[in-house]
């Protein structure tokens, strides 16, 4: 089965030369999409030899990994992996994340926290977004995963097929879940490890979510 890893860029360039060279090897190909980045996350990712896509403005996460899912689509993919490029995931977790669609177990996958392996959580990330995630997360979507805002997920080519993202900014961890609940989409959630090299406490990120969540129910 061929696995694409989309890696959604904003000026990224410290790190996004690395971060190509550890996937690399763990994948069939990369697409890295670089979302109206102002540094030279762009160049870089092209020196690295593999796939980028590039947006004229910022457009926010959820337009890039969109972005990425169709390429991949189109381009033959059989799994697809959405991976940060600020270096907060760790590559070998890859094969661990494509393992339940590889044995048919799930056709979606969700990295976790919360489920064994420790990450240096800060403590206002931990004990005050995160709940506030989970409890928005319940009231939109129904399902109870441990770790809703998080980023590192692995989709078949059926759930890559049957969820478009349309909220472009961080409310899309939100709609994913929605839509592979909605779809009727065999979910998993394995743990993962999550390295925080940024401890700035961006509350209001938060609440920029819950708004775009409120607004994309009131217009459906």
């Amino acid at each position: 089965m061929k696995t694409f890893c989309v890696i959604p860029a904003y000026n990224e360039a410290e790190t996004i030369a690395k971060i190509i060279g550890e996937v690399k090897p763990l994948v069939d190909e990369i697409v890295v999409v670089d979302d109206g980045s102002s540094d030279q996350t762009k160049e870089l990712a092209k020196a690295g030899g593999v796939k980028v896509l590039s947006h004229f403005i910022n457009r926010g996460q959820g337009a890039a990994l969109e972005t990425g899912n169709q390429y991949a689509l189109k381009a033959g993919a059989d799994i697809i992996v959405h991976f940060d490029a600020d270096g907060q995931f760790l590559p070998k977790e890859i094969k661990d994340i494509i393992s339940p669609i590889l044995k048919k177990e799930a056709d979606i996958v969700f990295g976790s926290r919360f489920l064994g392996k420790k990450s240096n959580l800060p403590p206002f990330k931990k004990y005050a977004i995160i709940p506030l995630a989970h409890l928005v997360n319940k009231i939109f979507t129904g399902s109870d995963l441990t770790d809703p805002q998080n980023g590192f997920r692995a989709l078949s080519k059926k759930a890559a097929e049957k969820i478009k993202i349309e909220q472009d900014g961080m409310a899309h961890n939100t709609e994913i879940i929605s839509k592979a609940f909605a779809s009727g989409l065999r979910i998993k959630e394995i743990p993962v490890t999550v390295i925080y090299h940024n401890f700035g406490q961006r509350f209001s990120g938060g609440l920029k979510i819950i708004k775009d969540l409120i607004l994309a129910r009131l217009i459906n």
